[in-house]
């Protein structure tokens, strides 16, 4: 597979393709220190509304859900 997946006639970068991936990360974490398991929840989901936002593209979204669910589902 290349760094993109097909689906619905668009395309979705599936490799790495942020500046400072480890920065952006630990970043992540001091965002969710001393935050309840709620908050912590609630922030993500802000999180992501934002950055949803950021790509616009409906299909994009769609095909990123599908592609989240599919790597979290064990092998049967």
């Amino acid at each position: 597979m290349n760094d993109r997946t097909q689906g619905r006639g668009m395309q979705v970068k599936v490799e790495p393709n942020m500046e400072d991936p480890d920065g952006f990360y630990e970043q992540l974490l001091e965002a969710h220190q001393g935050l309840a398991v709620e908050q912590s929840f609630e922030l993500n989901v802000r999180l992501l509304m934002l950055l949803a936002n950021q790509i616009g593209d409906r299909e994009v979204l769609s095909r990123c859900i599908d592609l989240a669910r599919e790597a979290g589902r064990s092998p049967s």
